[in-house]
């Protein structure tokens, strides 16, 4: 059926079978249901179930929101491998039928929609966030290789597809996850934390970086290349040096002095006066 008919206003280029994942929490059981859906050049599986819902069936629920890959809410289990359902083109599949299921190691809402209540609680339990023992008021210092030492872990969008795909947190339910151990590597690495040793208690639980297997099958998922499985072994590496005394925290960034003079660099204009006086 190439070159009939239009979606989205472009060309149809073929049609294919999606076959999706259908669950009721109020009964029934889950089933899959197939629906015709035609496509164009650049469609996502996303838009796919957008013309499912708009067009097809309205009562199909999953969730998305920036739709473009920046989020992670349209995390799926798309021909059997988790991905960005807005990332995901349908033509480079290479199939005529597309199967979309919800993220494996989640209990479902609905439909494709996962509860990822537990894998948030798991990433706060690892204390993403700067610690420190004063109270800085300023800036804090940090250099562009400090920097440079955690940045790549910095890109995690919170998909979940990384605990999709992890064998670990498919047999212990417990595991923290590669998500929360790998954003616990980025805050210990970063200059500017004095948290190490409260963050590593927690790390190094049972439930935590020593019960990872190294399958590396949460950074094949990765859809932002952040490597998680990398951040786990470097992070067992920090953990090993320091508790055997081979290697000490570093002390946290200092905060940067306050500008207390200033001029105007040459050539950079003056602010325009205020349209709207003070006492309006």
């Amino acid at each position: 059926m190439a070159g009939e008919g239009k979606v989205f206003g472009e060309e149809i280029v073929k049609e294919v079978l999606f076959r999706v994942h259908r669950f009721s929490p109020d009964g029934g059981g889950a089933r899959m249901q197939e629906y015709r859906v035609p496509v164009r050049r650049g469609m996502t599986v996303l838009e796919g179930l957008h013309y499912i819902r708009d067009n097809l069936d309205a009562t199909l629920s999953y969730r998305f929101s920036c739709r473009m890959a920046i989020c992670g809410s349209c995390g799926m289990f798309i021909n059997g491998l988790p991905r960005l359902a807005c990332q995901t083109q349908i033509l480079e599949l290479e199939s005529d039928l597309i199967e979309v299921k919800p993220l494996p190691n989640y209990r479902v809402i609905k439909d494709l929609v996962p509860d990822l209540s537990p894998f948030f609680e798991k990433h706060r339990s690892l204390m993403p966030y700067i610690i420190r023992q004063d109270e800085p008021e300023g800036e804090l210092l940090q250099s562009p290789e400090e920097l440079n030492a955690y940045l790549q872990f910095a890109y995690c969008i919170k998909c979940g597809l990384c605990y999709a795909a992890c064998p670990t947190v498919a047999t212990d339910e417990e595991y923290f996850g590669p998500q929360a151990l790998a954003q616990a590597f980025r805050y210990t690495t970063d200059s500017r934390d004095g948290g190490w040793e409260v963050r590593m208690e927690v790390a190094c639980s049972p439930e935590g970086l020593w019960h990872c297997h190294f399958a590396g099958a949460c950074s094949e998922a990765c859809p932002k290349g952040v490597d998680p499985a990398l951040a786990i072994q470097l992070l067992k590496g920090e953990a090993v040096f320091v508790r055997w005394g081979l290697k000490r925290p570093h002390p946290p960034a200092p905060e940067a002095p306050k500008v207390t003079e200033g001029k105007r660099r040459e050539g950079i204009p003056e602010p325009p006066l205020p349209t709207v006086s003070k006492e309006e």
